[in-house]
């Protein structure tokens, strides 16, 4: 008995506590973005921000339609799943915690987060849509804003050099979660079983099932990202700030293992052929993509 609860416990902090490697997250997250792309459509991020967007302006008058409700477009679904698994992964590890940045952050957030919104729009997706899940596609427009985003990375740190020598900031507090975070993580992990539950089945919604799936699978790419720290700011930052590539050889086995899973799916025609190319080939993936490199590595991610 004792040699099983040991064998338990080490399963337990193997997938709930332990980081996993950069390597186990990019195979895994490849994984997860064909799986995805299988059961219903490419991942991406920016649909379901512009959608939540859309809402705002819809409730102070500036629309006079109403856009697609969050909870039945599958862009915001997408978005949601991955906030959830990632809060999972976070609560579950006694990692959630409010972090209050030095005064410096918010300016650097808001302003680098308006660019980065502008890079993604002139690219037509973000890191994940417009580079990382374009390469599965096998589309000319990702590797146009790879492009881009390395040398906008290249700028970015330029400036965080020249901040940190000029500006040098101190200070923020963090409000801790941690004792209590594992309750409020089986939480979560009990409400996004009986969300996706919801769907299934659900008469009222199109697509519902179609919907609970993309729920699930983008939550279990939000906890792969969390767990594995997976991060493509750092993939692109660090080779040029530390020399490091761990995150970056991580990266591109993922980006390889996606591109052909998707060509399968593709080649198989579960997928058609132009599913997820877009018209950005050229100065639009490359500007946004500096653009949006640039901002990303000022916002800090």
């Amino acid at each position: 008995m004792s040699e099983f609860k040991e064998a338990i416990s080490r399963s337990w902090r193997s997938f709930a506590l332990s980081n996993w490697s950069p390597l186990m997250g990019g195979v895994m997250l490849a994984l997860f973005a064909i799986l995805l792309e299988a059961w219903y459509r490419p991942w991406g991020i920016v649909g379901g921000i512009r959608n939540w967007a859309d809402w705002f302006f819809y409730g102070i008058g500036f629309y006079e339609d109403a856009p697609p409700h969050p909870l039945e477009f599958s862009s915001s679904i997408l978005d949601i799943g991955f906030i959830w698994g990632a809060a999972i992964s976070a609560f579950l590890a006694r990692e959630f915690g409010l972090r209050f940045p030095p005064k410096i952050e918010y300016i650097k957030a808001i302003v680098a987060g308006i660019l980065m919104g502008i890079g993604s729009a002139m690219a037509m997706g973000c890191n994940v849509g417009g580079f990382y899940v374009a390469l599965h596609n096998l589309a000319a427009n990702g590797l146009a804003m790879a492009v881009g985003l390395i040398f906008g990375v290249i700028v970015g740190i330029k400036y965080l050099y020249w901040e940190i020598e000029h500006f040098p900031s101190a200070g923020g507090f963090e409000i801790s979660l941690r004792k209590v975070g594992p309750y409020i993580g089986f939480l979560l992990l009990i409400g996004l079983i009986v969300a996706t539950y919801a769907y299934f089945g659900n008469e009222e919604i199109d697509n519902a099932d179609v919907l609970g799936g993309c729920l699930i699978i983008s939550a279990g790419i939000g906890y792969i990202m969390h767990r594995s720290r997976f991060c493509m700011v750092n993939a692109l930052r660090e080779p040029f700030m530390t020399g490091e590539a761990s995150m970056g050889k991580a990266l591109m086995v993922s980006i390889i293992l996606g591109a052909i899973g998707v060509a399968i799916l593709k080649y198989q025609e579960v997928q058609p052929e132009m599913a997820y190319v877009v018209p950005t080939f050229g100065l639009g993936a490359l500007i946004g993509g500096f653009i949006f490199g640039a901002s990303m590595v000022v916002a800090g991610g």
